[in-house]
């Protein structure tokens, strides 16, 4: 293939946002869905993951494609469901975007630790990323349904040579991290302002 598989997201993420600097919805969904090709090659490690994020995903877009003039710009959706305070609803589309960001975020510093330690095993890649990012969120039941997933991480060499094509795959990986990470604060930063960012799992 060419570059690696990476770099359609990279690609996508030119479009995120708008002149002003605003978040776009179809393109920050178009990123996430890239993002599950490379998921897929993790095999059942990170079924639960991709289901999540494939759910969260289709509940944005199902909103966008009732009226995409309206929902825009990403924040659109939680601005709307605050105003009539549904947004603390577990079926929400802000619990929707929340939980979406934070599975990037797992996914973001999971690759961060995959470039930046090179030594690391996969698994050791993956637990580390989930005590920093989603862990503490997660009630008794999602934390070990995940912890038992980890262990079917594929090998590390394999799947670097996997998803490596015949791109720069750490290049890539670091240019991934770096790029959608201050996309992601934004997001948990909007999220914040309106006291939606601390939503756990029920």
């Amino acid at each position: 293939m060419e570059g690696t598989l990476f770099s359609p997201a990279l690609e996508g993420m030119k479009y995120v946002k708008s002149e002003h600097g605003e978040l776009m919805t179809k393109p920050f969904l178009e990123v996430c869905k890239l993002v599950l090709p490379i998921l897929d090659k993790f095999g059942a490690a990170m079924t639960v993951v991709k289901s999540d994020i494939s759910g969260n995903i289709s509940r944005l877009e199902s909103k966008y494609n009732d009226n995409p003039s309206r929902f825009n710009y990403l924040y659109s959706f939680v601005q709307a469901e605050v105003e009539i305070k549904t947004a603390k609803s577990s079926s929400s589309c802000t619990n929707g975007l929340l939980w979406l960001t934070r599975a990037m975020d797992f996914i973001v510093v999971l690759f961060h630790n995959l470039a930046q330690h090179q030594d690391w095993s996969m698994s050791q890649a993956c637990n580390d990323s989930y005590s920093k990012t989603l862990k503490k969120w997660h009630g008794w039941l999602a934390s070990s349904s995940f912890t038992v997933a980890i262990k079917l991480a594929p090998d590390r060499k394999k799947f670097m040579e996997v998803i490596g094509g015949n791109g720069d795959i750490y290049g890539d990986m670091e240019k991934f991290c770096t790029t959608f990470s201050p996309i992601l604060q934004q997001i948990h930063k909007f999220l914040a302002s309106v006291g939606l960012d601390s939503m756990k799992a029920s």
